[in-house]
Protein backbone atom coordinates (compact mmCIF):
# COMPACT_ATOMS: atom_id res chain seq x y z
CA UNK A 1 0.00 0.00 0.00
CA UNK A 2 1.35 3.41 -0.35
CA UNK A 3 0.03 6.44 1.43
CA UNK A 4 0.87 9.63 0.78
CA UNK A 5 1.02 12.38 3.60
CA UNK A 6 2.08 15.21 5.75
CA UNK A 7 1.40 13.93 8.76
CA UNK A 8 4.99 12.67 9.37
CA UNK A 9 3.95 11.22 13.12
CA UNK A 10 1.40 8.74 11.40
CA UNK A 11 4.12 8.46 8.78
CA UNK A 12 6.74 7.20 11.40
CA UNK A 13 4.25 4.88 13.23
CA UNK A 14 3.28 2.60 10.17
CA UNK A 15 5.61 2.71 7.64
CA UNK A 16 8.24 -0.10 6.84
CA UNK A 17 9.69 2.47 3.67
CA UNK A 18 9.35 6.19 3.50
CA UNK A 19 10.32 7.78 0.73
CA UNK A 20 10.52 11.85 1.01
CA UNK A 21 10.04 14.16 -1.83
CA UNK A 22 10.43 18.03 -2.41
CA UNK A 23 9.73 19.79 -5.51
CA UNK A 24 8.31 16.47 -7.66
CA UNK A 25 11.63 14.83 -6.64
CA UNK A 26 12.81 11.96 -4.83
CA UNK A 27 15.28 13.51 -2.04
CA UNK A 28 15.50 10.43 0.04
CA UNK A 29 14.36 7.29 1.07
CA UNK A 30 14.46 4.37 3.47
CA UNK A 31 13.66 2.42 6.60
CA UNK A 32 11.69 4.84 8.76
CA UNK A 33 14.03 4.83 11.28
CA UNK A 34 16.91 5.93 8.90
CA UNK A 35 15.10 8.77 7.81
CA UNK A 36 13.37 9.86 10.52
CA UNK A 37 16.45 9.57 13.38
CA UNK A 38 19.18 9.97 11.20
CA UNK A 39 18.73 11.25 7.30
CA UNK A 40 21.22 12.13 5.15
CA UNK A 41 20.12 14.76 3.41
CA UNK A 42 19.65 18.29 4.72
CA UNK A 43 16.57 18.79 3.33
CA UNK A 44 15.07 15.69 4.94
CA UNK A 45 16.80 17.03 8.18
CA UNK A 46 14.83 20.59 7.76
CA UNK A 47 11.51 19.64 7.24
CA UNK A 48 11.59 17.14 9.91
CA UNK A 49 13.00 19.51 12.40
CA UNK A 50 10.23 22.10 11.93
CA UNK A 51 7.26 19.38 11.53
CA UNK A 52 8.65 16.26 14.51
CA UNK A 53 9.15 16.97 18.20
CA UNK A 54 12.60 16.23 18.94
CA UNK A 55 13.50 12.65 18.96
CA UNK A 56 13.13 10.54 22.77
CA UNK A 57 17.15 10.02 23.79
CA UNK A 58 17.13 6.11 25.02
CA UNK A 59 19.37 5.85 27.70
CA UNK A 60 21.02 2.58 28.42
CA UNK A 61 21.86 1.79 31.67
Amino acid sequence: MVIVTHEMQFAREISTNVIFMADGNIVEQGLPKKIFVNPDQERTRKFLKRVLPPPEIEYVI
